[in-house]
């Protein structure tokens, strides 16, 4: 459910109110019942809501939505506020759809929104969702990929601050993420994706012109080991024009070697159409590529395209389909 004073549980009731997901997939909301409930009266939703057990098998019919309530948050929690009670579920609904998906128990995750300082004031001090997911599948290699209908974009590097992410950025790190972009990618029905990596300075260096030599130093190596293995790639490249040329056609993914080179790109094509994918879990994790939208929480008026949209890609790559 993300952070319930967001616009997660809105978004959640809107979502789920379209039949075809329901002919797909088993929707389960793990969350809070009562913020449901109050979610579908503020959008009109005639829906009947109906708690389940983690011991039960998850089987909805048609017009209603299950819900695993773990009942962590008051009736009144005020929208709009970085609260640490929303923070603190929002971890633990997370946490807990791990626990599932490492059972076996569902197929994928979806996950709506949280507020990064209200997961902080709740006690987790992490990033964000792609991080916790991490450390709770003992994962040490991953990678955040953005998707949208005409771009698709995956992260050497993401929340961490610009000096501390050019100086992560390694050989090592950029020849594993292209790695991921491609066995992704392949897997997905793509045998021989095309596949671009940024320049960390303008204009990729431009030979030594720009920078200290972070391209040739931390990028080209990683690039060609990858070539070497017979993966189609090309870089570093201007980031400045990669995108147009990847939205053109040219490319099938970019790597990003940091989050705003990555993310401004895609959000400059419609906030609603883009999902966030984590790339190397052990389980099949899908989110929307937006925040909790705290101003606009409460009023009904969420837009849920990007929250379909992780839904029907999660129903894409969940293994057992």
């Amino acid at each position: 459910m993300g952070d319930a004073a967001g616009v997660g549980p809105e978004i959640i009731v809107k979502s789920l109110m379209d039949a075809n997901i329901h002919e797909h997939a088993i929707p389960l909301v793990i969350g809070d019942k009562k913020m449901l409930d109050r979610a579908a009266r503020i959008v009109g939703a005639d829906v009947t809501i109906r708690n389940v057990h983690k011991n039960e098998e998850f089987l909805g019919e048609k017009g209603e939505i299950l819900c695993l309530d773990l009942d962590l948050l008051p009736e009144n929690l005020p929208f709009g506020r970085v609260s640490a009670e929303a923070g603190h579920a929002a971890f633990e609904y997370l946490r807990t759809a791990i626990e599932l998906a490492k059972e076996g128990k569902i197929n994928a995750i979806c996950t709506a929104p949280l507020n990064k300082e209200a997961l902080h004031k709740g006690g987790h001090l992490y990033p964000g969702h792609t991080e916790i997911l991490a450390e709770l599948t003992d994962t040490s290699n991953f990678s955040m990929m953005l998707s949208s209908p005409k771009l698709k974009v995956i992260h050497v590097t993401t929340h961490v601050g610009l000096i501390d992410a050019v100086s992560m950025i390694n050989p090592n790190r950029v020849y594993d993420v292209i790695r991921m972009a491609h066995d992704t990618l392949s897997r997905a029905g793509n045998p021989e994706p095309k596949i671009a990596v940024c320049g960390i300075n303008p204009h990729a260096g431009e030979n030594g012109l720009f920078g200290y030599g972070e391209e040739e130093e931390k990028v080209i190596p990683g690039v060609e080991q990858a070539q070497e293995e017979g993966i189609a790639v090309q870089g570093p490249l201007p980031a400045d024009t990669l995108f147009f040329r990847a939205v053109r056609g040219d490319f099938d993914i970019v790597v990003a070697m940091y989050h705003d080179q990555g993310h401004g790109p895609i959000k400059v094509l419609g906030l609603e159409s883009g999902v966030n994918i984590t790339v190397g879990l052990p389980i099949i994790r899908t989110s929307v590529d937006h925040g909790t939208a705290f101003d606009i929480a409460g009023t009904g008026i969420a837009d849920e395209k990007s929250l379909q949209e992780a839904l029907r890609q999660a129903i894409e790559l969940a293994p057992n389909k």
